[in-house]
């Protein structure tokens, strides 16, 4: 299938410093964009790969699972590692929550984490319901576009595939079981009105990691899908910040680094 436009993953060559970004659940590269091109501006390298069944038509994630987006985004961590001296993860929802199990998998080979309204679960009475559920019933209705910023909307899909949520749910308890191996320096920012994931996946992971470096930002004029809402901004400055002072150096003035580079498939 061709993918939607604007679901291009993003890569863009710039200094010895990474961020490896990952989108959420049902979404696409589109969600990050700015924040990739802001990071990118800054002279880091940068990369944001679409994850397997994302970006095409929600059939086609009905038919891959967690293991299929984590590889993806695990692949792109030893590409940057390879070439670029430091490398940091972040990600937004369930791209958290791949961010972080890179972080615990990976250990020094990740400088630091970001994350945007980490997802910690898949909540509701239905997510128990999922090993069976999932037989009978291919779909629900979709979670993209929790956002409050009029006018802007989320490139994803509009409705959730049950055997993906199942295997979501699955990812996100084995990753529970492994936040307390994350000690890298993190940044955790959240919105309290998110009608996707509550209050209590941040205070979890919170709890759980072993870091030691913590600092969690509350972003109060967004809604689940903060990166392209009206805290984007302060998204980008403080994260740019975060690398920054674990990085020194790498943080370059706009219009110093290399171009980027936008591919399809």
């Amino acid at each position: 299938m061709p993918l939607l436009t604007g679901a291009e993953p993003y890569h863009h060559e710039g200094g010895e410093a990474a961020v490896l970004l990952c989108h959420g659940f049902t979404g696409s590269p589109q969600s990050l964009r700015p924040w990739a091109e802001h990071l990118a501006e800054h002279g880091l390298t940068v990369s944001l790969p679409l994850l397997p069944g994302h970006g095409t038509r929600w059939e086609d994630l009905r038919v891959t699972g967690w293991e299929d987006w984590y590889a993806e985004v695990d692949r792109e961590l030893r590409l940057l590692r390879d070439r670029c001296a430091r490398v940091f993860v972040a990600g937004l929802s369930m791209g958290g929550a791949l961010a972080l199990r890179l972080a615990a998998r990976h250990g020094d080979a990740v400088s630091g984490v970001v994350v945007v309204n980490p997802a910690n679960r898949v909540h509701g009475v239905a997510a128990h319901a999922l090993p069976v559920l999932r037989h009978l019933v291919p779909a629900t209705k979709g979670i993209a576009s929790d956002i409050a910023k009029p006018s802007v909307e989320e490139l994803g899909y509009d409705r959730v595939p049950l055997h993906a949520a199942h295997s979501l749910r699955t990812f996100l308890r084995l990753l529970d079981g492994e936040l307390p191996q994350v000690t890298q320096p993190l940044l955790l920012l959240r919105s309290p009105q998110d009608h996707v994931v509550p209050p209590a996946d941040s205070a979890r992971i919170l709890g759980r990691v072993s870091s030691l470096d913590v600092t969690e930002v509350l972003l109060e004029q967004s809604y689940h899908v903060a990166t392209l809402d009206h805290d984007a901004e302060r998204i980008f400055r403080e994260s740019t910040a975060f690398i920054g002072r674990l990085a020194p150096g790498a943080v370059k003035e706009p219009g110093l680094g290399k171009e980027g580079t936008t591919t399809g498939g």
